[in-house]
């Protein structure tokens, strides 16, 4: 993957070659998205903050972390509350909000809702390109005063989510472990299939599900929740204790212990 880190505009300079350095690429100015040489893809500071561009004449639009608008602050306000599923396979309701640990971040949106609903949510993502996307649009809505409280709840890490689970330490242990391995999901929304194709070029597809599983059936108190795609398999391992299905998603839930216990984070 030939990949640099590039500005539009020079107050986005010393942002881009700071992170350049992090990362070990390349840093380019204004670089020329129409063409397909050299970078298949480049890291760029825009007027609107860090977002990921590929390259050439029938290139897709950017991808980045936005919590601020579009389809995120759209679900945070219209998104059904705890009677979304993704709430029902997290066991939120009355007086239960559990910790949680996102093990495969990607760019935050589900562990927004997870923090939008009450739940302290640490989020962990081993691409260095995609860790520095997420905390991007982290940084961006920390200027947006409404999204202060949903913010405290969220921290980011950028780990490895199995090494960091085999690790864990118990008292570092959280309620419930929630993953979404990169998988070619169903779902046919043009943001969608743009972004996993993006971040397919970047990481490929994870091929260690099954040790992440493992690993995080033994870090998790209480539950387990897996995303998968709606006729996508269950992750080759112990089976789920049930699952919760949507339109394009599956939610499989490994069910250790009742989350009764589990206190609220509000």
């Amino acid at each position: 993957m030939n990949l640099a880190v590039g500005w539009q505009y020079e107050d986005g300079r010393a942002k881009a070659e700071t992170l350049a350095l992090e990362l070990g690429l390349p840093c380019v100015a204004s670089p020329d998205l129409a063409s397909a040489e050299p970078w298949q893809q480049v890291l760029l500071f825009d007027l609107q903050g860090l977002a990921l561009y590929a390259t050439g004449p029938k290139r897709p639009g950017p991808v980045r972390a936005d919590f601020v608008s579009g389809a995120v602050a759209h679900r945070r306000q219209f998104g059904g509350g705890t009677g979304q599923l993704i709430a029902r396979a997290c066991g939120i309701k009355s007086g239960i909000r559990p910790t949680i640990v996102d093990a495969t971040a990607g760019l935050g949106r589900d562990a927004f809702v997870l923090a939008t609903l009450g739940c302290q949510v640490h989020m962990l993502e081993r691409s260095s390109v995609v860790h520095a996307l997420l905390a991007a649009g982290l940084e961006q809505a920390i200027s947006v005063p409404e999204l202060a409280e949903t913010l405290q709840r969220m921290t980011l890490e950028r780990a490895d989510g199995r090494t960091w689970l085999q690790k864990c330490p118990e008292q570092q242990q959280p309620d419930l472990v929630y993953l979404d391995p990169m998988f070619p999901h169903t779902d046919k929304k043009a943001q969608v299939k743009k972004e996993m194709l993006a971040f397919r070029e970047l990481v490929g597809q994870d091929t260690d599900e099954a040790e992440l599983l493992a690993a995080a059936l033994e870090a998790a108190r209480c539950r387990v929740v897996v995303k998968r795609a709606r006729k996508a398999p269950a992750i080759t391992g112990q089976k789920p204790s049930y699952s919760l299905e949507g339109k394009s998603s599956r939610y499989d839930i490994y069910a250790l212990r009742a989350l009764g216990g589990a206190q609220s984070s509000q």
